[in-house]
């Protein structure tokens, strides 16, 4: 599969999920899927799991500048990946990011609607875009960690 590929289908996903979303929830309010899992609509302003949302809720446009520059730097770290599944990593990164800029530049800030708790724990909401840059950030993990290292010792 090519890396576009990754990228665009990542993207779709993303952008099809929260147009859902947008239409058939209301803010804040959860519709129960299985115990521990509810549909919420939210929308963050801020970083990943709302990080600086104070500061940044006025300057969606920043946001968008400064997640473009990051995505632009993992769209190259794709283009030179040493393995596929590193490659794809990035990739997908790169289609999330996106998702989440074109969010900021649409309405100023990302919609969020994945929502999971356990007793008095409770992850901060996600969408489809977070859940391809975390994928694509434990691939190109698994990928460095399962390379072989040049003139590595063997046993």
């Amino acid at each position: 599969m090519r890396l576009e590929t990754t990228i665009i289908l990542a993207l779709l996903a993303d952008q099809i999920s929260k147009a859902a979303a947008l239409i058939w929830l209301q803010p804040g309010v959860p519709v129960p899927v299985f115990p521990g899992f509810s549909l919420t609509l939210g929308f963050n302003t801020g970083a990943s799991f709302g990080l600086f949302s104070e500061r940044m809720a006025n300057a969606p446009l920043l946001m968008a500048a400064l997640t473009s520059i990051l995505t632009a730097m993992f769209w190259l770290f794709a283009l030179r990946g040493q393995t596929a599944t590193e490659r794809h990593g990035f990739a997908l990164i790169v289609g999330g990011a996106v998702g989440n800029i074109i969010d900021r530049l649409r309405q100023g800030a990302v919609t969020d609607f994945l929502d999971f708790s356990w007793k008095a724990w409770h992850w901060p909401a996600f969408n489809l875009a977070d859940a391809a840059i975390t994928c694509g950030a434990v691939l190109v993990l698994c990928a460095t960690i399962l390379r072989p290292r040049i003139g590595a010792v063997r046993s």
